[in-house]
């Protein structure tokens, strides 16, 4: 079960016990963290009652897919301590926590796009476009993301793996097929990187013509300014953590679809290599609440204020420029 003929197939004990307990535990630690600051950060917005919100529905649904993603992520480490072997030589057992990790992570990405999307069209919609977002289009929004996360995080169980065949079997996440690492790896993990980047960057370029045409009339820009900044703050946030938690996962990812070295004469190194990526998509689990969170209190009070300017001085540009 290795994906090359001439591998060997004995699968015996090659993990030392102090390297499985050095990689384990920190995996297990960082998880349990991270299930406290999501469950944490569910609760509150359950008690403030603040889901009238269309932002804050987002919010709480990547809270939740967080969540999955550390208890998937806790499930996983947890098999790898009791029985570290089937990790590398693949195991039936390995196929739902996989699966789980895969629809948490993709849920995750899609809760980040449509994060990204919904402060663009807030802002734009403070800046009096025709288009507003409403409870339900983040309903909307919630729905599809866990529809598509589930639908392609569940492919190996519907048949999509290669716990019985050699033939591209995976080195790195046996019982997982390469090529479908590769087709739920790569486009949304592009997908990750680029949406959030032009959306935030959409943002910045709105509110820095806005405070152009306000600075043309002679009216204080100081709002738009400080809100500037906060967005492009959060936004660098934003991107070094996806690139930060998710790069590394994508280059294991090529690495397997171009390797034709057996298991065993890949160990240690890369399986180290692969431990360390499932906790840096877990720190994004742990990240995300305090960026999300923390961060979008400030950036949302600076956006009610721009929509109050929005109704006021805005009408005053278009008496003048009439």
């Amino acid at each position: 079960m290795n994906g090359h003929p001439n591998c060997s197939t004995n699968h015996t004990k090659i993990w030392s016990h102090h390297l499985v307990l050095a990689l384990g535990i920190p995996q297990l630690t960082i998880n349990v963290a991270s299930v406290i600051f999501n469950c944490t950060v569910i609760f509150t917005r359950m008690a403030t009652k603040d889901l009238h919100k269309p932002i804050s529905i987002l919010f709480c649904n990547l809270a939740f897919s967080d969540l999955f993603t550390s208890f998937s992520g806790f499930w996983i480490s947890m098999l790898f301590i009791t029985n570290p072997d089937i990790t590398i030589f693949g195991s039936e057992n390995m196929l739902a926590p996989y699966a789980l990790y895969t629809m948490s992570i993709l849920s995750t990405i899609y809760n980040l796009v449509s994060i990204g999307i919904e402060r663009y069209l807030a802002v734009a919609e403070s800046m009096r476009t025709r288009f507003r977002v409403v409870r339900n289009h983040s309903i909307a929004a919630v729905l599809i993301n866990w529809v598509l996360a589930l639908f392609l995080g569940c492919l190996p169980l519907m048949g999509w793996n290669c716990l019985h065949m050699e033939k591209n079997l995976s080195v790195l996440y046996s019982p997982f097929c390469v090529d479908y690492l590769v087709f739920i790896t790569l486009p949304n993990v592009v997908v990750a990187f680029i949406i959030p980047l032009f959306t935030y960057l959409g943002i910045i370029i709105i509110l820095r013509k806005r405070k152009l045409q306000m600075k043309a009339h002679g009216q204080p820009t100081g709002t738009y300014k400080s809100a500037e900044i906060q967005v492009a703050r959060t936004s660098i946030f934003i991107w070094l953590l996806a690139l930060i938690s998710y790069a590394p996962f994508s280059a294991g990812v090529i690495f397997d679809a171009t390797n034709h070295q057996c298991p065993i004469d890949l160990y240690p190194g890369i399986y180290i290599f692969r431990n360390f990526t499932a906790m840096l998509i877990t720190a994004n689990s742990l990240g995300n609440p305090i960026i999300y969170t923390l961060k979008a209190k400030t950036l949302g009070a600076k956006l009610q204020g721009l929509k109050c300017l929005s109704t006021t001085r805005v009408r005053a540009c278009t008496i003048e420029n009439i």
